[in-house]
């Protein structure tokens, strides 16, 4: 079933090619990573739950319904049903796994609702040892920055999520994102390093198939 789950979140990412100023497909292939990566992190056999993880588990539940049906204001702050929002997971369970998997559900939710700078500050708090999902994560978290119009703290945020991810689908996203946002910044030798990076580690990969004109087109603006 992991496996599934990265297959799926390498294809809805491999749909995002448009630099976040222009569309906003970036974010929401970001979602779509986290959305289908994280929800299966926290599952594991009931017999090792302890009782207030399972409560976590059981709130956050709800959470993803919301989430998952795009009502983000909802999943962040509960609805009229009685089912509680992700910060209140994080706040009434800190601690458990469910709260820190609350932090990249909260963080991608602010980004959808157009608050880039709380988004941020919950996608930094979440922490996990799958590279997968962390780099899902930076990756967002580096689209924040570039909708803020922070473009040095982006270009760095998702090299570094295409570093973490080190995989031949997440990373040339990233890659082509920095390289963009390189190019607009005037820093065409750290574009062509991030093109180059595509063009012969990711060479398999979708962006590679176009990548020498990105080349082409930061060399020309170089001279």
């Amino acid at each position: 079933m992991a496996e599934q789950k990265h297959t799926n979140v390498e294809d809805a990412l491999t749909q995002s090619e448009t630099f976040i100023i222009k569309n906003k497909k970036s974010i929401l292939a970001s979602v779509a990573a986290v959305v289908i990566i994280v929800a299966g992190i926290i599952v594991y056999n009931n017999m090792y739950k302890t009782p207030r993880e399972a409560k976590a588990n059981a709130a956050l539940f709800g959470c993803e319904n919301l989430f998952t049906q795009n009502n983000f204001a909802q999943a962040l702050n509960g609805d009229s049903l009685g089912t509680v929002g992700f910060l209140s997971v994080i706040d009434d369970y800190s601690g458990t796994k469910a709260a820190n998997l609350a932090k990249a559900y909260a963080g991608i939710s602010y980004a959808q609702l157009g608050d880039y700078s709380k988004a941020i500050s919950y996608l930094d708090g979440f922490k996990s040892s799958e590279n997968m999902v962390s780099a899902a994560v930076l990756g967002a978290a580096g689209n924040c920055y570039a909708q803020l119009g922070q473009l040095e703290k982006a270009a760095s945020t998702l090299v570094k999520a295409a570093d973490r991810s080190d995989s031949n689908t997440l990373s040339p996203i990233y890659l082509q994102q920095a390289g963009e946002i390189f190019v607009k910044l005037g820093k065409y030798n750290d574009a062509i390093k991030a093109y180059t990076t595509i063009k012969d580690k990711y060479f398999q990969s979708y962006q590679a198939m176009n990548i020498d004109k990105y080349i082409e087109q930061a060399s020309l603006l170089k001279k």
